[in-house]
């Protein structure tokens, strides 16, 4: 007898394994032995998933036996039977792996038999390098869904119903492997009918970690304004509350929401008053896809998005009778609607029989409330009542945000749903590295591999709130995926809060990457491209490497270096940051620089006031920096035409003027572009036509559309040049400003038209949501 080592070859085994001999009719004949042991690994989201029971009954159903079970790694398994069965076994691990599962890689070599017949759940075993990933939280599955409408079944009505294919994940999980007691269920030990589930091989529950009922899991409860607790039927007693136009805070799976009756009258200005969330829209949810198709447009990309595990917030073309009141989405030809993600929403929603706005419960710009007596402190004087539940979130998760755009999903906030997965990217890192982000919308990200582990939308790094979620995020996802950064990459602006973070650390090898590289690298990486492409990087803000603030870039880039071939003539910004948030002060610099009076402008006579102090500061350069922000010149022509003065919120003005334009119009302005290195685009152009329309007399929804139409010439125009002068024909966009729909959409038709491949953002933002990856790639780039 002589025994060959197998080979392993994809998912399957080619073996050489045993021999024995017999004799037939005189004649010795060798024969293959059918019985062989193969040890395997099953890496990638494979914990939390319904792995190992689907492993145990696809093993049973081939007569394997063995055993599977989780560890530090994934899923081990041993599985010992007949050769082909156990083909057909590796085979299926890929092929029929449970919707929640990602399965990377399935790795096999052969080991001695034991004669095992039967194949069981083993422990987990404790201790080790962390290399698994976690799965992200996922809707509410059509079994549980049944179960909760059943008067008959014994989870009627409970709004914790789970199974292996749905449920809570990342948001309860405090450690690996994905087991119970390192996750919030801990405290809530299995009454013997979970129990039963839990180890029957044949239940969908079987294994899965947060599975509960009425008499063994978390249960509801409804408070008033100070706490105290309100008796009866908490969620028939919401109903009635929004119905007659309270404000509810509900706690979720990742945090707090603030509820409201979506048609009622005064609810949503209500909210908005005690929020102090002026105008920015308010997203809804709605019963089903019918609710949901009565208040948008929902093509078949829509439908997938609305309907699929993640659930997010999906942005979508407004019907103009939808049945929602006017402050949801005041002035937005768009409004953000999702499905119910959770069992409680699906109860909330079939009592109500009515959208409901629900948003992040918080003040503005501070993070998702999500700790219980912080909710009550934090949100006293906004919510009327509190429906909340004692299963802890560990980790706030703030609902995320698509859009579909030419066929392709388009995240505009990735967290809840989506975060932890991590993005794969080509050629991987090297060294464990972690990217701190930007200042506004932040992420963290903490890569190494082939993997990129964004985090949840942390936001505007402004506050102590948002800078403690940001540092105990990354402590959480270090521990989480057992990595220890040795580069640390960060933004170039010295007073950025994540690069002060980032400067602290010792015993890293740091990293600053200037953000507008960073954003073009994330644009490659979200491709799967490394370079180089013309970079068409337009945004608010930027810190340049020669100390002006960028904005309006065009780049030659790859992801390890770039050049800046383009720009936007610059321009200063009259009293610094208070331009940003005052855009009457833009549109006073670019009169100023394109040499026309404001006389006759109504932008005067609304700021004249303040008008001759600006003009001072101009005159003198004082508090005035120079930038070339595509965003500040949004900002210029939003004031001009009367759009908004003074914003809310970030990007505001642009928003609006989108919101403004006329989408039927065709005609252009033109600006010229310089014949320099870097070339340069004369902004002043676009304001000076501007001012001649609206002094004509033209629609001011005209002149939007007439500005839009023009900025996209002058990207086009650019990068005809620059591609003139590279050879380069691919084109990356990113950066905030790309979030303007009209002005994405008829950029990427005209680049295309004249022979360009356009890259644009899907699985991570195109605003500084996306940086963080940028940083990363860049960073991991050696010299």
């Amino acid at each position: 007898m002589s025994t060959e080592d197998p080979v392993v070859e994809g998912r399957g085994l080619r073996f050489h394994g045993h021999r024995a001999h017999r004799d037939r009719g005189g004649r010795r004949e060798s024969v293959v032995s059918e019985q062989v042991r193969v040890s395997v690994r099953v890496e990638g989201v494979v914990q939390g998933v319904g792995f190992r029971p689907f492993a145990h009954g696809l093993a049973t159903r081939l007569g394997l036996g063995g055993h599977v079970g989780n560890d530090s790694d994934g899923v081990f398994v041993e599985v010992e039977g007949d050769r082909s069965a156990i083909e057909k076994f590796l085979d299926s691990l890929q092929t029929e792996a449970p919707a929640l599962a990602v399965v990377d890689a399935v790795r096999s070599e052969e080991i001695a038999p034991v004669g095992e017949a039967e194949f069981r759940i083993v422990a987990s075993p404790t201790g080790g390098q962390t290399n698994t990933l976690v799965s992200a939280d996922s809707a509410t599955c059509e079994d549980c869904l049944a179960e909760l409408h059943d008067p008959a079944d014994r989870r009627y009505r409970y709004p914790f119903v789970n199974c292996t294919h749905c449920g809570p994940r990342f948001t309860i999980v405090r450690g690996i492997p994905y087991d119970r007691p390192l996750t919030t269920m801990a405290g809530f030990p299995m009454c013997p009918a979970c129990a039963r589930e839990y180890d029957d091989p044949r239940d969908r529950r079987f294994h899965a970690q947060p599975v509960c009922c009425p008499d063994c899991g978390p249960s509801l409860g409804l408070h008033d304004a100070h706490g105290r607790r309100i008796p009866g039927d908490p969620v028939q007693a919401v109903v009635s509350g929004l119905r007659a136009g309270q404000v509810v805070a509900i706690k979720g799976l990742g945090g707090y929401h603030l509820a409201v009756d979506a048609a009622h009258p005064t609810a949503a200005a209500t909210l908005r008053a005690r929020k102090h969330r002026e105008d920015k829209p308010f997203a809804v949810m709605v019963p089903d896809l019918d609710a949901a198709r009565r208040l948008g447009q929902v093509d078949a990309l829509a439908e997938r998005l609305l309907l699929g595990r993640r659930r997010p917030i999906v942005l979508l073309p407004k019907h103009p009778d939808a049945a929602v009141a006017a402050e949801v989405a005041p002035g937005n030809r768009q409004l953000g609607i999702m499905l119910p993600y959770t069992p409680l929403h699906h109860l909330l929603l079939a009592d109500l029989a009515a959208p409901i706005v629900l948003t992040s419960a918080n003040v503005s710009d501070e993070p998702i409330v999500h700790q219980d007596d912080d909710a009550l402190t934090r949100l006293r004087g906004i919510a009327d009542a509190f429906l909340v539940h004692d299963r802890e979130i560990h980790i706030r998760t703030d609902d995320s945000v698509v859009r579909p755009f030419r066929g392709r999903e388009q995240l505009q906030r990735r967290s809840r749903g989506y975060v932890p997965e991590p993005v794969t990217v080509p050629g991987g890192f090297g060294r464990p590295v972690l990217a701190c982000g930007a200042e506004l919308k932040n992420t963290f990200c903490l890569a190494a591999g082939k993997h990129a582990f964004l985090s949840h939308h942390i936001g505007d790094l402004e506050n102590y709130e948002t800078l403690r979620s940001f540092t105990t995020g990354i402590d959480h996802f270090r521990e989480l995926f057992d990595i220890t950064p040795q580069v640390v990459a960060h933004d170039l602006h010295p007073e950025y809060l994540s690069t002060k973070y980032a400067r602290a650390l010792d015993g890293v090898e740091r990293v600053g990457v200037q953000h507008h590289h960073a954003h073009i690298a994330s644009c490659l990486a979200d491709n799967g491209e490394r370079g180089p492409v013309i970079g068409v990087a337009f945004d608010g803000t930027g810190y340049g490497t020669d100390g002006t603030i960028w904005g309006g870039e065009f780049l030659l880039a790859d992801v390890s270096s770039f050049r800046r071939v383009g720009h936007l003539g610059v321009v200063p910004m009259p009293g610094g940051t208070a331009a940003i948030k005052q855009p009457w002060r833009m549109a006073a610099s670019y009169l100023a620089s394109a040499e026309i009076s404001a006389a006759d402008l109504e932008v005067l006579r609304r700021n004249e006031s303040e008008w001759a102090g600006v003009r001072s500061l101009l005159r003198a350069g004082l508090n005035s920096p120079l930038t070339s922000s595509a965003g500040r010149l949004f900002d210029a022509v939003a004031s001009l035409l009367g759009s908004r003065d003074a914003i809310n919120y970030e990007g505001q003005a642009a928003v609006e003027l989108e919101q403004r334009a006329d989408i039927t119009e065709t005609a252009s302005y033109r600006a010229r572009i310089s014949d320099s290195d870097p070339l340069v685009v004369a902004g002043v152009d676009l304001v000076r036509a501007c001012v001649e329309d609206l002094r004509a007399g033209v629609d001011p929804s005209r002149i939007a559309a007439r500005f839009h139409n023009g900025v996209v010439d002058v990207i086009v125009r650019g990068c005809q040049v620059l591609g003139d002068r590279t050879g380069v024909t691919g084109v990356a966009l990113s950066g905030g400003v790309f979030q303007n729909l009209l002005l994405l959409d008829r950029t990427v038709s005209a680049l295309e038209d004249r022979g360009f491949r356009v890259l644009t953002h899907s699985r991570v933002p195109t605003n500084d949501g996306g940086v963080c990856l940028g940083q990363a790639v860049v960073a991991a780039c050696p010299g």
